[in-house]
């Protein structure tokens, strides 16, 4: 029985492609005329051999070979137009789902598990394309034509007829065996491709680890085992399909012969006449030229055809999301009560039993060891992880009560690794946006200690840093994702690990950002690993093994924990205040 979530699913991809059905039924009209046109060959050869022949009529000749020009001109327009059609259709298609398809990828990223995973959706969506906009839907057009040619081949002779329903049922046989015999080839293939092209992308990633440590010898044979297993399942599948193809296009071939040979027999008897015999013989190559065109694209067609399927349960697994009511701009208040947050798709908490707010102008250090679940809180309060249990709420509204732009144009987040786009630094601080504030982006440079740092390059502002940042250090990377995160001034502020790559300069810098963030009014929430991070902040959030082990003013916080001896934290006391640090943690 089909799940409901997979039935919405179903419903939404329907919606899409037949919101494309005018073209469609546009494409069938062209098609039934275009294949109404394909008769003018077999007709004018009955014409040339039963009548121009057998009068000596040069006029007739003239008259006949005119009309067929300008037929087979008509019929020329009319094919040229349905594929340009057919193209527009797929292009419609693709558009209406791209951004759905783009959003469905991005959030489903969002779990651990799909990221380690290529995204195949927007694959899927353009193989449906691709389909639409070749050849192979013609085969389907065309194809309810094949009894009409069949039947005409019986007004000729019935064992003309016999023949051809004969080979076209052959043919439609050759066709099933062809998808019996390279559907799992096929299959092997494409998971073998597919895992060969996850390794080579993890290798990629981590190509300086694999350089500095010799790894790429054994990487390079890996890759290169799994490539060559990819490339046998292909060959296999390439073989056997290309088989079909050649022996149902020369069958076919063979066959229109032995029509002609079949037809010239009867016409020799006296049964039909020397036209019927050439036109069946054209009639039949017609009628069997829709199942030649389903061999030859077939795979085109399987692929089209597990795509639709992938998208549909790909929509199921990845609902759309409902428009929402706007909201005010929030004021910089948050309030986090029984919060428990697990990784999207599992449901064993990582963090648990956690409360605490945050009021405007105040700043919250959230302290703790490694795997104590500081960024799993940093996750949740921008709204990337939902709560199990609990609520987050922000002047008053829950975060999911506001759309994902609304939520993330009033959250300034800098996290633990920070992601950078290619492009410029401008429009990374700028979020990418396609209208940026360039006042404000610097702003934002200034407030985020960057400024400097930023027109000290060759082209300022309008530095190409290449993907993910590559043309950047960790440190100049950590400050421009800060700038990036106080653009626009949101009430909200949430730095994990800001200092995790800055040098003293830097975290001096930090603090100072954060202080002049509390004077604006804005609240600030800091996951801290080392004491510098926490000298601007007001309370602290105490975290041990995913439970809130204590909240409070900071020196209050600090000084039970050391008087209780609790090994939550390595943070002493003095480097929180701003004084020599103690040992890192």
């Amino acid at each position: 029985m089909m799940s409901p979530q997979l039935a919405k699913g179903r419903a939404e991809y329907r919606k899409a492609f037949w919101s494309a059905r005018g073209l469609f039924i546009v494409a069938g009209i062209f098609s039934c005329f275009v294949n109404l046109l394909m008769l003018t060959g077999p007709l004018f050869m009955l014409q040339v051999y039963d009548r121009v022949l057998a009068s000596g009529s040069e006029e007739t000749l003239l008259v006949l070979f005119v009309l067929v020009a300008g037929l087979f001109a008509i019929m020329g327009v009319l094919d040229y137009l349905r594929g340009r059609i057919l193209a527009n259709a797929g292009a419609r298609f693709q558009a209406m789902l791209d951004g759905r398809v783009f959003d469905g990828v991005m959030r489903q990223s969002l779990s651990p598990t799909a990221r380690a995973r290529p995204a195949s959706a927007m694959r899927d969506l353009e193989s449906i394309q691709q389909f639409l906009s070749g050849n192979a839907p013609f085969a389907f057009f065309d194809a309810p034509w094949v009894p009409i040619y069949i039947g005409a081949i019986f007004l000729f002779h019935p064992w003309l007829g016999a023949f051809a329903l004969a080979a076209a049922v052959l043919l439609f046989f050759i066709a099933l065996l062809n998808q019996m015999m390279t559907k799992q080839p096929e299959i092997d293939a494409r998971i073998r491709a597919m895992e060969s092209e996850k390794f080579a992308e993890s290798m990629r990633r981590e190509a300086e680890t694999v350089r500095a440590l010799g790894m790429g010898g054994a990487a390079r044979g890996q890759w290169g085992k799994m490539r060559g297993e990819a490339l046998d399942s292909q060959m296999q599948h390439s073989t056997r399909a290309g088989f079909f193809q050649t022996f149902a296009k020369t069958f076919r071939l063979f066959l229109q012969s032995a029509i002609l040979a079949l037809g010239a027999y009867l016409a020799v008897g006296g049964e039909i006449s020397p036209g019927m015999m050439i036109a069946a013989s054209i009639l039949m190559g017609r009628a069997l030229a829709p199942v030649d065109q389903a061999i030859a694209n077939w795979r085109v067609f399987v692929r089209a055809r597990r795509g639709a399927q992938a998208l549909q349960e790909f929509f199921a697994v990845t609902p759309m999301v409902e428009p929402k009511t706007g909201l005010p701009e929030p004021k910089p208040k948050l309030e986090v009560q029984g919060l428990a947050v697990a990784a999207p798709g599992d449901r064993t908490p990582i963090i648990r039993n956690v409360s605490f707010a945050v009021e405007p102008g105040e700043a919250v250090g959230v302290i703790g060891p490694s795997a104590s679940g500081k960024s799993t809180l940093a996750r949740a309060l921008v709204g990337v992880w939902p709560p199990l249990v609990g609520e987050i709420r922000l002047d008053g509204a829950t975060l999911d009560q506001r759309s994902e732009g609304d939520l993330g144009s009033r959250i300034g987040y800098l996290p633990q690794d920070v992601g950078l786009f290619a492009g410029t630094i401008a429009s990374n601080i700028a979020r990418l946006s396609d209208t940026p504030d360039e006042a404000e982006v610097v702003r934002a440079a200034q407030r985020g200690g960057a400024h400097r740092m930023i027109v000290g390059l060759p082209d300022g502002y309008d530095t190409e840093i290449g993907d993910g940042g590559g043309q950047l250090s960790g440190g100049q990377r950590q400050r421009v994702g800060l700038a990036r995160a106080l653009y626009g001034d949101p009430p909200l502020l949430i730095f994990d690990e800001p200092n995790a790559n800055l040098d003293s300069e830097g975290e001096a810098t930090l603090v100072q950002a954060i202080r002049d963030a509390k004077e604006r009014g804005c609240a600030i929430i800091v996951m801290a690993h080392r004491p510098s991070a926490i000298a601007a902040c007001d309370k602290l959030l105490v975290m041990k093994d995913g439970t809130q082990q204590a909240f409070g003013p900071r020196d209050e916080v600090l000084r039970k924990t050391t008087t209780n001896h609790a090994q939550v934290t390595p943070i002493n006391r003095g480097a929180a205040q701003g004084l020599p640090q103690g040992e890192s943690a």
